[in-house]
């Protein structure tokens, strides 16, 4: 028996002689003892704990006072009362994550600002102005990392300014990541910028974007001495030749590039071509790469790059460890093959949208299969259950994601319970069955997190067999997606509610089967797994009547609930449901539209209550 393991068995825990002292003892040998554990065990333990007892923890220990204030950021839907009296309790806090969908103005941010922060991530800021920024430089002087998303208010001047402001006063800045959702497409003109830029800025991204405006600016900026980016993440209206080479002569030691487009036509006029993706040999030093066009403006696609342009990938960009390809049309798997051959440290390999992608793909990635760690090959509609068959070679591999594949079926989650080490899996729209569900449960994984909406064939029996005879799932499960299953009932859900122990995040979304009786289970049982849910997605649930939940809320209902989508249901006509709930419960977000988990989506169009 080792020494730890005596000290434990003999009450000494807490270094007190003879034994008689716990860890608990007032003589201060409690953190001796705490200082067994290492930092990410105890920021483990903090993150599973509720607001109140986190405050608690901070107050009566050192080493839970120096985790939180450093180490944990805040995950809560907080109102400005909460979040200063949270600040208050945990002085000196280097690092700060706010959501900010309660925040009301701007000053409910800058009363909490300050010297000691470092690290700043302002979410979903759908009240906050432009003129935080100015704030954040003045009262931020040591800021080394901010992340800030706007509900945008068309003001592109305005906000040049105030960023210029601010740039002027963080000379430590190291990371900038702004968003700015719900404007017009221009809104970073980014050429005045220039000469404000810290020279310790190592990392940048920037949504939404102008391609031609930043091109001017990076020809400009990259003639600023010490200006050396390491990484660059835009998303912008159409990514070009032009614009990727430009972005390699100008930042030749780039380490991650990430290019997402979102055009607003099919013409393919000034398209990226082969020709641009030839240009990624300069970068000699980039390890994750990442080009995506995205539909969410009308359907293109990449038509003018074929397999050329990624074999130019594969020899130029050999040490690339994580890749991200999307909306390539007219590349085949010996394209995407290349790459597979050509990097060897590939850690990360995803695909997106690529209507010629076969099952062969998968059988070409031998040479990565024991360094790839998460493989996802989303709507690709030639891609079968086969192209699975040796996903067991994959040692390594924690997520699979093969969302929209129309065609994966009942083989697939065979092949998949062979892989021990999957943590998180995505089958959307798949067309498994419950036989499909059985298979997987049979293989006894440790899955984390797991989607299976839209999967329309399965039933409350495929749910059932999931979480038979207290699987590993009914232990590690904590986010389950089963939205868009016309099959599923009240059955279904007392299922996952009894079985799976650690579940945080529930989503039911459109499953018309789901009544009253489910969500009063899942309201009415204080000391029960439900009781741990956070997140609880019930949008266009049709079987739920505007009784569902009942008022006046229980004080023991959703008591750790922080988010709840109750779009497109009955629910949302009662009359004083939002002012009900909130007075209940002050920290929970109710969101009476659509939005998937969290408003992470579509937080800007709407007032979330």
């Amino acid at each position: 028996m080792d020494e730890i393991a005596k000290r434990h068995c003999t009450e000494e825990v807490g270094g007190g002689s003879g034994g008689k002292k716990g860890g608990g003892s007032s003589d201060g040998d409690f953190e001796p003892s705490m200082g067994r554990f290492t930092d990410h065990i105890i920021i483990d333990v903090l993150e599973k704990i509720d607001l109140a007892s986190l405050c608690t923890a901070a107050c009566v220990s050192p080493t839970f006072n120096s985790a939180i204030a450093y180490r944990l950021p805040f995950g809560f839907y907080l109102d400005e009362e909460t979040l200063k009296h949270v600040v208050r309790r945990v002085p000196g806090a280097k690092s700060l994550t706010i959501e900010c969908l309660r925040m009301r103005n701007d000053s409910s941010i800058i009363n909490i600002l300050g010297e000691h922060i470092e690290v700043l991530s302002l979410l979903k800021c759908t009240r906050l102005s432009y003129d935080i920024l100015r704030a954040i430089g003045e009262r931020c002087p040591n800021l080394r990392s901010l992340l800030i998303e706007f509900a945008g208010c068309d003001a592109p001047e305005l906000f040049k300014r105030k960023l210029a402001e601010m740039l002027q006063k963080v000379p430590l800045l190291e990371s900038l990541s702004i968003t700015i959702r719900g404007t017009s497409r221009d809104v970073f003109d980014v050429r005045p910028l220039g000469q404000f830029l810290p020279p310790s800025l190592k990392k940048l991204k920037l949504q939404q974007t102008d391609a031609r405006l930043f091109v001017l600016w990076l020809d400009a900026v990259r003639k600023i001495p010490l200006f050396n980016l390491r990484n660059l993440s835009l998303v912008l209206d159409l990514i070009s030749d032009d614009l990727l080479i430009t972005v390699v002569h100008s930042l030749p030691h780039l380490v991650e590039l990430d290019l997402e487009d979102r055009p607003f036509t099919l013409s393919s006029v000034g398209d990226l071509t082969n020709i641009g993706l030839q240009a990624l040999k300069f970068c000699e030093c980039l390890i994750a790469l990442s080009i995506v066009r995205s539909k969410m403006n009308c359907p293109a696609s990449f038509t003018r790059v074929d397999n050329k342009g990624m074999f130019h990938v594969s020899e130029g960009c050999k040490r690339l460890e994580s890749v991200k390809l999307g909306g390539f049309a007219k590349v085949t798997e010996a394209g995407y093959s290349s790459i597979l051959y050509s990097c060897r440290n590939l850690k990360k390999f995803e695909v997106l949208t690529s209507p010629l992608l076969s099952d062969s793909v998968i059988d070409n990635m031998t040479g990565v299969a024991r360094s790839v760690v998460e493989l996802r090959l989303s709507s690709c509609s030639l891609l079968t259950s086969e192209a699975l068959e040796h996903l067991s070679s994959f040692r390594k591999l924690e997520v699979l994601d093969t969302s929209g594949c129309e065609r994966i079926g009942d083989q697939a989650p065979f092949y998949i319970s062979k892989v021990t080490t999957l943590t998180r899996l995505n089958l959307a729209k798949a067309r498994i069955t419950d036989v499909g569900l059985a298979l997987l449960g049979a293989g006894d994984l440790p899955i984390v997190q797991l989607c299976i909406g839209k999967c329309d064939k399965v039933t409350d029996k495929g749910i059932k067999s999931l979480f038979h005879a207290d699987r590993k799932i009914c232990k590690t499960l904590s986010v389950l997606d089963v939205g868009y299953i016309p099959k599923i009932t009240d059955a279904a859900i007392f299922t996952i509610a009894t079985a799976a122990k650690a579940l945080t995040d529930l989503s039911l979304r459109f499953c018309n089967g789901v009544t009253d009786a489910a969500v009063q289970m899942l309201m009415d049982r204080p000391n029960h797994n439900s009781s741990q849910l956070q997140m609880l997605d019930l949008c266009s649930c049709r079987g739920l009547s505007a009784e569902a939940i009942m008022l006046p809320l229980p004080l023991y209902a959703f008591h750790r609930l922080r988010w709840l989508g109750i779009g497109l249901t009955d629910i949302v006509a009662k009359r004083g449901i939002f002012s009900a709930i909130y007075k209940a419960r002050p920290r929970l977000v109710v969101c009476g539209v659509c939005c998937e988990f969290g408003c992470c989506d579509d937080w800007q169009w709407h007032k979330v209550r």
